[in-house]
Parts: structure tokens; C-alpha cells; sequence
């Protein structure tokens, strides 16, 4: 039988196995198994993988039976098995009911798979799967080099994968042939690249580190180069879009806009500010990202934005994550414009336009009569939430999207917004979560990038600290008389907790963007809650002052009224969870202890420390955790209190999240093709591929001469395996 990649694995393997595969790994072609790469490599006696695995694992490890002890069970009928493991620094024990194995014997080598449990304060695996190595048959070759311990399932063990692998290598003869190389061979040269059959050869069954090294170079050249085609490509695409220019107009509402600004631009926020209206001006869509700084000043360069496209007859919709920021943001630009962002009203000016909030929690006749003014066009500007992505909202002439947290959304919401143009509208796309370099040319590789690093002058300036409850307890009293202390003086304050509390459906758990626990800790108690600790402030520490709650199973109604309390200073203490996390905007609000610190991400402290100070006063964040100051995770909050720039906290997130986290879950999965490619060491590689991919594409012919290669972006970009970029 002929073998080709493109061969389903069922014609090669048998049933039960290839079944397995599809089912549990999503593996169903030859190709797609020989693209599933060991996850790690052990050598006997070397690995200290036993001393690293944590209960609750699934894991395969390669160690030596030190000893076995059979013995009647006490309870029941039969026999106990206990088989004591080594692999040269940890121990495990294993525990088999009534079973037979002859070559369960001292010294002998294994690969055991299975769920660690404990029993007694040990690690242990009950009745785990496993592999005998024979030392006279043929797994001595491979059990003498680097054994790959490949990504297994609960039915399909790694040496079933290993031995699966082996079967379509064989011993490397023909294997050369089976293979066609996509990737060009001038750019190998350029870059020392090994051939494609070469790489999987040597990645599956290598004999020393660098061939290792060298296979997963060229593999991981692969994946970025077909990731970087295919944003090249969309980038391309939409540059090709027939778009409609909307010119800067003397005399109108965005100069209006500027001379209303009770403040002046900052030089950052004219640039970015000149750079979109030259591109606003264009007949082609502008597709841009606009990244900065928390507190930089990015709703005031999109609001002159959407100045523009008003002034040319066009309307513009901003795209808000949550209900509470969508309001504030129409308050906002409702009170800056005044008579002018009311026409059509009593003492509205005619010269200007409408400001139109479409949120899901609007009444029926609200709704019908927002949907109408953006209909009819009298709406300039409409401010909403995923409402505005529904059916029956249809616009006049839609000439600019702009979407806040682009992190909240994904590109196929995005899109759905566009897709109510006549003609697809320029888009504009924000986030306050500063973005690495490699995520930016991953993640947003369709987009062009201005970044806002400059904030602007009379801010006071954020100072955080760590508390550490545990090591310091009289620190936590000191925080609560800082904030008194604070509200005293005229200020207010914000205290965030991970979770609301006792509500139905309210799970303990941490928050979005929480790193996973590295301090071993299995006896953590739940995370804190608003509603407990809003009512323990109320009796103790913040008695007699004016304090609220805000999370998000209030209804749209209590929220914007505690809000409104809030911002007008009727409120004094704002207990929340992370609702308050973008764009809140109270200049007046000068503190925010953040209770379980630790459960939160580094960015995401970041964007809650960002709303406070956001006036002239100068605003204090407190990290309160029970981490301890040694830990892993103490030395992030550390690092998070000790920098405000929002960039170099991105890269610690990067260093301390899983990459799966940044771009997605689908990310991390067998969709994306983005196995062994590096968001963190890998930047350097990223960006010659994005060249590479940019100077393909400009040819004449583009792909045509490459059908490797084309086959490779197509299947990247058809069907589900496109998903996870849809959702970046």
C-alpha cells in the first residue's frame, strides 16, 4: 500500500488504535501524527520528572523498579502490588490489585502512565498503564538515547504513540520520499533550515540534544511562516477593499471636539491623532490597533476619530465590552460634546449630531427608538454593547468601528460590526493591555499598530505596595487606615475582590487572567468575596463610612445607579469585583486595595490599578495576599508594585501565563499548528518569518509557485483550524 502524508492513519493502523486517535487527539492523517511532537525526552537515570509531578497529573514517566512487595489484601479478597520506582531523583509508588506481571522485577526499566493519586501523604499511581522495556528486544536502541514522551490521551498511551511514530518512519529509508517539503529552498539556505523529512526524523527520534534543537528550528519556522502567511494575507486582502474616504472637515464637529477638550493633547495623542485622520482620508479601510498605556488618553484619539467620520456624513459605532463602560462612555461623550452631541433636541445645536446608547437591557420602546435614530442616520455616534451586533440594527451609513477592549471581543464579532456597512468601514481597534512585540505580530498581524505611551500631564501618579497578611498582619490594618485616611481628605476608594459571593451560581475560583497557582498550595481556602467583605468593612475597619457594592449580576439599573453614586461622590468606599477593570473613569478615586492579589493576572492588576489617580491627586494600589514574599507568586506582585509601565509588566505576563492564555485557549490545541513555536523565545524567528512572508506575498505570482506552502495556509485558514485566530 502506498503511503502518502495525506494517508488516513486508519489504513495504516490498526482500527482500535487510529480511533483512539481521532477521537481523543484529533490525529486522522499520517501528516497530523507525525506533526504530533513529543512534549519532553527522558534519558534513564537523568530526568527528575518524578520529583515534579503534582497530584491530580496525567503523566508519562520513564524510571526503574527498585522493589516489589505482593501481599493478601486485609478487606477484601486478593492480592496488593506495591512497585517502588526511581528515576534518579524522585520516587513513586505504585499499587496494582491482583496482578500477575512476571517482569515486574528489581532493575528493570519502564514507562509508566496514569493519574497521580496520594495515598498517605505519598504520590502513588494505582494500576497505572505501562511499558516494559525489554533489554534484549528493540527498544534498547531508543531506550539507551532520548526516549519521546509524547501528549497522551486516557486509551492512547505514549509508546502506543511512539511505536505508531516508528511504524511510518520505519528505518528512514523511502521516509525522504513520503515527505514534500513546502517551505522554499531558498529561504532554508537563508536561514540554515534542515529539510522537512530530516526535522520529523529527527524530532521523533533523536540522539542527542541538538538534533532535537535543529528539528524543532525548522518546525518551528513552519508554523510561524504559515501563521504569518496567513495574516499577511487577510492584511492584504483588506488593503484591496473598496472603502469611502472620510476628509477632515474645517469647521466641523471634531474641531468643535478639540476646542471643548478641557484639556490640551498630549504630543503621543496628536500623532496617533494625525496618523488616523490621513488614513480616515483614504478610499481603503483603515485596519489599525491602537495600544497604550492605561489612563494614556486612547477614548479621546478615537472620539476625535469619530469627529471626522461624522463631519463626512458618516457615523460611527464604538464597541464597549460591558454595559457599565458602554454608559460611561456615551456620559462621557455626551457631556464633552453638550448642544452638539444632541441635535434634534430642544436645546440641542443643529450643527451637530446625536449620541445614541444601544445596550441588551434597554426597555422595548428605548430600543426601538435607538435602533431608529441609527437607521435614519440621526445618530452620529452610537455607543453599545454586543447589542449592536444583533439582527435588526442596521445603520444609515456606518464609516468607523471602533472597538474598546479588543481583548473582550473576538475578530468575528469585530467583523460582524463591519459587515453592517454599505461599504466596509474603517476600523479601529483598542486595548490598554499593552502587547508584547511577538504577540502583536501574531495575534494582531492583520492590523497596522500605534501605541499611546505618554499620559497626560496633572495625573498624581500610582505607588503600589505588596501586603503580605501572612508575614505582616498588622499591614492590612495600616491599609484600611490609609484609605480612612484618604477619605478623609475628600478622596475615594475602590476595594476589588476575585468573586461576588452566596448567588446562585457563584463558584469559587479564580479570576480570568490568574496565573495557575505555582506555590503548591492544595489547601487554599475560596477566594474572597464582595459581598463578604463589603459587610465585614461595613462592621469593622471602614465603619461609618459610605460604602456600595458593583459586580456583575446586578441588573443594568443598579449597576449604572451605584456608578452614578459613585462618580458623583455620594459613595465614598466601592466594593467590586473586576466590573471596574476598564475605563472606569472617577478622577477623584485615589485608592484601591486589591483583596487575594494572587488570584489576579499581571495585567489585569495593572488595568485595575489604572483606575485610580486619574486625577490631579496622587493614588496609592495595595496588594493584599497571604503569598508568601519568597514565592513565585510573591515575587510577581512584587514586580507588579514595583513598575508602571505597562509594557514591561506584558512581558512578565507573558513569562508567567501559559502562551495558550495569550492567544486564546484554541491556541494552545491542535487547530492552531502552533505547537513548538514560542511567543517568549522566539521573537526573533516571528519577525524574519513575518519578512519572509511579506516579500512571498508581494511577488507577482505570490504562492502560486509554492502549492506547498499554499496548501499549508489554506488549511490553516478553512474550517475550524482557523477558530482560534478568530478568537485571539
Amino acid at each position: 500500500m502506498a503511503v502518502t502524508l495525506a494517508t488516513p492513519l486508519a489504513r495504516v493502523l490498526g482500527p482500535k488504535t487510529a480511533t483512539g486517535m481521532a477521537e481523543q487527539l484529533g490525529l486522522h492523517t499520517v501528516l497530523d501524527l507525525l506533526r504530533h511532537y513529543p512534549r519532553r525526552y527522558a534519558t534513564r537515570g537523568e530526568q527528575a520528572d518524578l520529583a515534579d509531578v503534582q497530584v491530580g497529573d496525567r503523566v508519562t514517566v520513564l524510571a526503574q523498579i527498585r522493589s516489589v512487595t505482593t501481599r493478601p489484601m486485609r478487606n477484601r479478597r486478593g492480592s496488593l502490588t506495591e512497585v517502588v520506582v526511581g528515576d534518579g531523583s524522585g520516587k513513586m509508588k505504585l499499587v496494582f490489585f491482583n496482578h500477575r506481571h512476571g517482569q515486574l522485577k528489581p532493575n528493570a526499566w519502564g514507562m509508566f502512565a496514569g493519574t497521580v493519586g496520594e495515598y498517605r501523604g505519598e504520590k502513588q499511581f494505582a494500576h497505572p498503564d505501562m511499558h516494559l522495556l525489554d533489554p534484549d528486544g528493540d527498544d534498547t536502541d531508543w531506550a539507551r538515547a532520548l526516549v519521546p514522551i509524547y501528549p497522551a490521551s486516557k486509551d492512547v498511551s505514549s509508546w502506543v504513540i511512539q511505536k505508531s511514530v516508528k511504524l511510518l518512519l520505519g528505518a528512514g529509508g523511502g521516509f525522504g520520499e513520503l515527505v514534500e517539503d513546502p517551505l522554499p529552498e531558498e529561504i532554508r539556505a537563508r536561514h540554515g533550515l534542515l529539510p522537512l523529512a530530516a526535522a520529523l526524523l529527527d524530532i521523533h527520534r533523536p540522539t542527542t540534544s541538538d538534533d532535537v534543537e535543529r528539528a524543532a528550528q525548522r518546525l518551528k519556522w513552519d508554523e510561524a511562516l504559515t501563521l504569518q502567511l496567513t495574516l499577511a494575507a487577510r492584511r492584504r486582502a483588506a488593503a484591496l477593499e473598496p472603502g469611502t474616504a472620510r476628509p477632515r472637515k474645517p469647521g466641523g464637529l471634531l474641531d468643535a471636539v478639540d476646542a471643548a477638550l478641557p484639556f490640551a493633547l498630549t504630543e503621543g495623542q496628536r500623532e496617533v491623532g494625525e496618523e488616523l485622520a490621513a488614513e480616515l482620508d483614504r478610499d481603503q479601510p483603515m485596519h489599525r490597533l491602537l495600544q497604550g498605556e492605561v489612563g494614556s488618553g486612547k477614548t479621546v484619539v478615537a472620539l476625535r476619530a469619530m469627529a471626522q467620520v461624522v463631519d463626512a456624513g458618516g457615523q460611527a459605532a464604538l464597541l464597549a465590552p460591558t454595559e457599565v463602560l458602554a454608559a460611561q462612555h456615551a456620559r462621557g461623550i455626551r457631556a464633552l460634546l453638550g448642544p452638539l452631541g444632541r441635535a434634534g433636541e430642544l436645546d440641542g445645536d443643529p450643527a451637530g449630531t446625536r449620541v445614541t446608547l444601544l445596550t441588551g437591557s434597554l426597555k422595548a420602546a428605548a430600543r426601538r427608538e435607538a435602533r431608529a435614530e441609527v437607521a435614519e442616520g440621526r445618530a452620529g455616534i452610537v455607543v453599545g454593547t454586543h447589542a449592536l451586533l444583533q439582527e435588526g440594527v442596521e445603520f444609515a451609513d456606518l464609516g468607523l468601528v471602533v472597538v474598546d477592549e479588543q481583548h473582550r471581543f473576538g475578530v468575528e464579532q469585530r467583523d460582524a460590526l463591519r459587515a453592517k456597512g454599505n461599504r466596509p468601514p474603517h476600523v479601529l481597534v483598542m486595548t490598554a493591555t499593552p502587547i508584547p512585540r511577538t504577540v502583536a505580530m501574531t495575534v494582531y498581524g492583520d492590523l497596522e499598530t500605534s501605541t499611546l505611551r505618554q499620559l497626560p500631564s496633572g495625573r498624581g501618579g500610582v505607588s503600589s505596595s505588596v501586603v503580605p497578611v501572612r508575614e505582616k498582619p498588622t499591614w492590612l490594618d495600616r491599609a484600611w487606615e490609609r484609605l480612612r485616611e484618604e477619605v478623609g481628605a475628600g478622596r475615594q476608594a475602590y476595594v476589588v475582590c476575585p468573586r461576588i459571593g452566596d448567588l446562585p451560581g457563584d463558584e469559587p475560583g479564580d479570576a480570568d487572567g490568574a496565573p495557575p497557582e505555582e506555590d503548591g498550595r492544595s489547601d487554599r481556602r475560596p477566594p474572597l468575596a464582595v459581598l463578604d467583605v463589603a459587610e465585614a468593612l461595613r462592621a469593622g475597619p471602614l465603619a461609618g463610612l459610605r460604602l456600595d457594592v458593583l459586580h456583575g449580576r446586578m441588573t443594568p439599573e443598579e449597576k449604572d445607579g451605584v456608578m452614578r453614586a459613585f462618580a458623583a461622590g455620594e459613595t465614598q468606599v466601592l466594593v467590586a469585583t473586576t466590573v471596574v477593570e476598564v475605563g472606569v473613569d472617577v478622577p477623584n478615586a485615589t485608592v484601591m486595595v486589591v483583596m487575594d492579589a494572587d488570584r489576579f493576572g499581571v495585567s489585569q492588576l495593572h488595568q485595575l490599578r489604572g483606575r485610580v489617580a486619574r486625577g490631579a491627586h496622587a493614588g496609592l494600589c495595595l496588594l493584599v495576599t497571604e503569598a508568601p514574599s519568597a514565592s513565585p507568586t510573591g515575587e510577581r506582585l512584587a514586580a507588579v508594585a514595583s513598575t508602571s509601565d505597562g509594557f514591561e509588566l506584558a512581558r512578565l505576563d507573558l513569562e508567567t501565563r501559559r502562551e495558550g492564555d495569550v492567544l486564546g485557549a484554541a491556541q494552545s490545541g491542535r487547530r492552531s499548528g502552533i505547537k513548538l513555536l514560542s511567543l517568549l523565545e522566539d521573537e526573533a524567528l516571528i519577525a524574519e518569518a513575518r519578512t519572509e512572508a511579506w516579500a512571498l506575498l508581494s511577488t507577482d505570482r505570490g504562492l502560486a509557485d509554492h502549492p506547498g506552502l499554499a496548501a499549508e495556509v489554506a488549511a490553516l485558514a478553512s474550517d475550524e483550524r482557523a477558530e482560534w485566530l478568530e478568537k485571539a
